[in-house]
């Protein structure tokens, strides 16, 4: 049987409490920027991909995916 790796986004110490929503944040607008600066097909936001969906709860990504379409979301992109 093959071994599973879990892994979450590396300590930040930008972010040092226990309550991740503003890492969780961060890391999605990073993902957002670095796609827009370097194309969809870029290999090099993936890592930000993965930091940001360990941290963030599905329910709030797909909110602000939504927000994202219709114009109203939240946070500087």
């Amino acid at each position: 049987m093959a071994e599973i790796e879990l892994k979450t986004a590396p300590v930040d110490f930008r972010f040092p409490t226990t309550n991740q929503t503003r890492h969780c944040f961060t890391r999605y607008i990073e993902f957002h920027r670095c796609v827009a600066a370097k194309g969809e097909e870029s290999n090099e936001c993936e890592r930000f991909a993965k930091y940001y969906r360990s941290l963030c709860p599905g329910e709030w990504i797909e909110r602000w995916a939504e927000q994202r379409e219709n114009g109203s979301f939240p946070g500087p992109l």
